[in-house]
């Protein structure tokens, strides 16, 4: 197997999954390294999936010049990727004369930033956008959209993937020799493999400023912020036009608490933000969630008992500690002291808006230690399409069967995933085996039931058709083993 390349992205995240399909562009030999066993184990799973119009932004800044950038290029990416994208902008609201400075600010800041379409809205403009929704004015930006945000970032890998780059999971990244004379660099893992390479791309979210510290590096702190979410059951998902946000505070660390519909039906409550330790810890606390439906039924008294189907965190790689809180600027710079370091880091929201746009900066820095030379036989669109079996037409569905049967056979009956949609997402081009990789994939165990009916008859068909083991069955990791005590023989397991 090849272990010395051009480049090497470090980070399977949305950021490093774009850099790594802008390089398949072109003729030179690239690898991205991801620490899990897929790519958007990481923040880039956890969040709202919104495309930001780039409102929130302080002019002049990376973050209101990529927000801006990314967000226009979305459209086409989205087509060719096959990902889901629903432009259904977004209400900014003030509940009172006080927020009316807020929305103000954001409107001229927005102004400034080239946001298209921004208008400044009263309650009836507002009921025509959203019935109901509370308040007594509005930022209107129409640009705001929603997306699958693990969508994305698998399609981006996959494409990169078919396209040439190398992507090795289960690769976590201990140790980067600088060698001398700026002849680029040695990455060692935790199994002593080692990959060699003239650009080292730091695209590592919450752990880049580690990256940075094995370069060298002593610049950065990254501070992890956790934002927790309830997921409602998609029966109120018409309840939701638009995205509907609180005018900010600046002071805090996130955009508040509001509701965002998916582009799957579900709507999500959240985030919360709170700052925290660890690097890896997604748990839920009772008394954020129990603080989110309350903020939710204020938001939409219709919610049930019944409608929470299932809570999950995410972390955003904050530069800004607790005791400042908001917000700080993007870092992404091709470092003058490593020769060949491009460094990304402290990329939070608007992240996922922004990634094409920072890949696009990301590789004219590598065009800076390199020659990029395009390549003719690159093929930016993938096969299928964006829509799933369940969304199609009975007409196609029944068409569908007749040519492979296997999509006449349900798995997943909350989310109508059929079997031959699990053998797709199990025959991944990047080779991801875990049950997450299936989930994000084919929305597996993502319905009311969360899995109660479909699991038993995922495990039965890699049971019988794969002959998988009980102990090759891990949620996301590792050391996220869905059965113990299991027997491994096929007897009594069965």
């Amino acid at each position: 197997m090849k272990t010395d390349y051009d480049v090497v992205v470090v980070g399977g995240g949305v950021v490093g999954c774009a850099v790594a399909r802008g390089l398949a562009q072109y003729r030179i030999g690239a690898c991205l390294v991801e620490r899990e066993l897929d790519v958007s184990l990481g923040t880039s799973c956890r969040n709202s999936g919104v495309l930001h119009s780039g409102i929130n932004y302080k002019p002049g800044t990376l973050r209101a010049e990529l927000a801006v950038r990314g967000n226009a290029m979305m459209d086409e990416l989205c087509r060719d990727l096959k990902v889901k994208i629903r432009r259904i902008g977004k209400l900014t609201v003030a509940l009172d004369r006080d927020d009316l400075p807020g929305i103000e600010r954001l409107h001229a800041q927005g102004q400034a930033n080239g946001v298209p379409g921004l208008e400044l809205i009263g309650p009836a403009r507002m009921r025509q956008i959203q019935p109901n929704v509370q308040g007594i004015a509005a930022l209107w930006s129409p640009t705001s959209a929603i997306i699958s945000p693990y969508g994305l970032t698998i399609a981006l890998a996959e494409n990169a993937k078919a396209n040439g780059v190398d992507i090795r999971l289960d690769w976590p990244v201990t140790n980067v020799n600088v060698l001398p004379q700026g002849r680029g660099f040695e990455v060692r893992n935790d199994r002593g493999d080692m990959l060699t390479c003239r650009v080292l791309v730091n695209a590592a979210g919450l752990f880049a400023a580690k990256i940075c510290e094995m370069v060298g590096i002593g610049d950065y702190r990254i501070y992890p912020c956790r934002g927790e979410y309830y997921v409602l059951d998609k029966r109120l998902g018409g309840s939701l036009r638009t995205l509907i946000y609180p005018t900010p505070n600046p002071k805090k660390p996130g955009l508040g608490i509001h509701l965002t519909p998916t582009v799957d039906g579900n709507i999500l409550i959240g985030p919360s933000a709170d700052y925290q330790d660890s690097p890896r810890w997604t748990g839920n606390e009772a008394p954020v969630m129990a603080s989110l439906r309350d903020e939710g039924l204020k938001l939409l008294p219709d919610i049930r008992v019944s409608d929470y189907i299932r809570t999950f965190a995410g972390l955003r790689a904050k530069r800004t500690p607790p005791e400042v809180g908001g917000n700080a600027d993007f870092v992404i710079e091709d470092r003058p002291d490593v020769k060949g370091f491009v460094n990304v880091l402290g990329i939070e929201s608007p992240g996922l808006t922004s990634s094409p746009a920072i890949a696009e900066m990301v590789l004219g820095f590598v065009g800076n230690h390199l020659e990029l030379r395009r390549t003719p036989d690159f093929n930016g669109a993938r096969p299928g399409s964006a829509l799933s079996f369940s969304e199609r037409s009975p007409e196609e569905r029944a068409d569908m069967i007749a040519a492979d049967p296997d999509y006449g056979e349900m798995i997943c009956r909350c989310e109508g995933v059929s079997k031959r949609e699990v053998l797709d997402a199990l025959d991944n081009p990047l080779g991801a085996r875990a049950f997450v990789s299936l989930k994000y994939r084919s929305r597996v165990s993502m319905g009311r039931c969360q899995g109660g009916f479909c699991f038993p008859r995922i495990v039965r068909l890699l049971r019988e058709e794969f002959d998988w083991e009980w102990e090759d069955f891990v949620d996301h990791s590792a050391a996220s083993a869905m059965f113990s005590g299991c027997a491994l023989d096929g007897g009594e397991g069965r």
